[in-house]
């Protein structure tokens, strides 16, 4: 048993201690006590499971677009740096315009704009690598 458990079974023990009810009757009480702590670190965890859970859509069309954005973003971030700018630019602007389109399909303004705005920046250095 865990210190916590303890003295949960400890303070109701002193909560009937002088209390006229049979043992049984005690041990009803003790029972119903637990099962309310229960209840709530239940209701706890349950809220805890629910923050983790992903909520993005799966097996959609706006899922797959997802993942092929976040691929070509970090193939266009790694080519960069490997010193071939300007399929890197290429493939990363190409993500830009995919994420938007994923930001538009949730109705996300977030990444919508995040997305516009970088792939803006990649597109206006792509003109200047190019001249």
């Amino acid at each position: 048993m865990t210190d916590l458990t303890q003295e949960i079974k400890q303070e109701i023990k002193e909560q009937y201690k002088d209390s006229t009810m049979s043992k049984t009757g005690r041990l009803a009480m003790e029972l119903s006590a637990e099962k309310a702590r229960l209840r709530t670190e239940m209701a706890e965890l349950q809220v805890q499971v629910e923050d983790l859970t992903p909520v993005t859509p799966e097996g959609t069309l706006d899922s797959y677009v997802k993942w092929g954005a976040t691929i070509l973003a970090v193939f266009g971030v790694f080519t960069q740096s490997a010193g071939f700018i300007f399929i890197g630019k290429i493939a990363y602007a190409l993500s830009s315009i995919a994420w938007t389109y994923v930001g538009h399909c949730w109705n996300d303004k977030a990444i919508m704009i995040g997305s516009a705005i970088t792939g803006t920046a990649v597109l206006l250095s792509l003109t200047e690598y190019i001249q």
